[in-house]
């Protein structure tokens, strides 16, 4: 059986953390270790993890899918190391269950993935690493549905999972993957909107047009990340996996494993929403900015399509009233900014 390493990426949502961790406790596969890459919280979230390893305190399990996060005594071998560590080949070859490595910088998305993965390629001996939002929920047999897609696709490089809403587990947020348009700049999910009937789950078809897989749940094998490289730190948030699957495209297949399912929270600390009325700054700013980045590198010619879709997306940001979202929007489609201003 495949050694697999799960990285979960947390800043500031200790309590996403433990619960996602509670859940991959009772995974029926049975050589896995975790790693949490700890991007600079404020929150006291190594604390907090110390805390849950050492039986000192249990979950509110007052979510729609507790069932998945049951108390349980149970023992958990762990070790931490600051991030400088890692990077200077220090001592870290405690075989741990839980890892904790923290960062003295946030490093966004990518970065604390990209530190996860060079941790595991240190230490060797492993086939897969899960990349996993700390904001999910998983049932016990995700991962292994994960493996047996590879099995059966030794062509894949990435494979992802059913997403599902955790507040309305039965809505499909993404069969894996989408679709992304680059003359408009903008990704189609495959099976939005549409309700969850497992006993149809086998039968369907992968989706012909899959060109991503989501960030939240994706299971990478240690040849594409050989012959890939990691994840583009330039995006630090959103765009990460778009750029990494089309970087691979011409080498690696995509998958979906119909029946590996993941309750997604859907960006719980940053404020992700499609309503531009409740999205944070933050969300806005790289979403739209990385728009931009992902159409120079790779499809220059649909710059002006592109570019129009921003102007289309300042206007409804002034009709909505958001003049915090519009300021820095203006300011990336005239060239006067690539970073999120001050204050923001």
């Amino acid at each position: 059986m495949s050694r697999v390493y799960i990285l979960l990426v947390n800043w500031n949502g200790w309590a996403d953390t433990l619960e996602c961790l509670e859940s991959l406790l009772h995974l029926d596969y049975p050589d896995l270790r975790v790693v949490v890459v700890d991007n600079a919280s404020t929150d006291g979230s190594c604390d907090y993890i110390r805390r849950w390893v050492d039986n000192q305190f249990d979950l509110l399990r007052v979510g729609p899918r507790r069932d998945l996060v049951p108390s349980s005594g149970r023992t958990i071998s762990f070790a931490e190391y600051d991030c400088n560590e890692v990077e200077n080949r220090g001592d870290v070859s405690r075989d741990s269950f839980l890892t904790v490595l923290r960062s003295q910088v946030n490093l966004g998305f990518a970065g604390g993935n990209n530190i996860g993965l060079r941790f595991l390629q240190s230490r060797g001996g492993f086939s897969f690493a899960w990349l996993l939002n700390n904001d999910t929920v998983v049932e016990p047999s995700s991962l292994k549905h994960l493996i047996a897609e590879f099995t059966r696709q030794p062509q894949l490089g990435i494979c992802g999972s059913t997403l599902l809403y955790y507040a309305d587990p039965l809505k499909i947020q993404a069969l894996g993957g989408g679709y992304y348009c680059r003359w408009i700049g903008l990704p189609w999910l495959h099976g939005r909107w549409r309700r969850l009937r497992t006993r149809h789950l086998e039968a369907m078809h992968p989706p012909r047009l899959m060109n991503y897989v989501v960030g939240a749940s994706m299971l990478v094998s240690t040849e594409f990340v050989g012959q890939v490289g990691l994840m583009n730190e330039d995006y630090f948030l959103f765009f990460e996996e778009t750029d990494w699957a089309w970087r691979g495209r011409k080498k690696f297949a995509l998958g979906w494993a119909p029946r590996s399912l993941v309750y997604h929270k859907v960006g719980s600390s940053i404020g992700t929403s499609t309503d531009p009325r409740k999205k944070s700054v933050t969300c806005d700013f790289y979403a739209l900015r990385n728009r931009l980045l992902f159409t120079k590198r790779f499809c220059r010619v649909a710059l002006p399509t592109v570019w129009l879709g921003l102007c289309g997306a300042l206007l409804l940001r002034l009709l909505a009233g958001r003049t915090d979202l519009a300021g820095p929007l203006w300011g990336l489609l005239i060239g006067r900014t690539s970073s999120l201003p001050a204050g923001s």
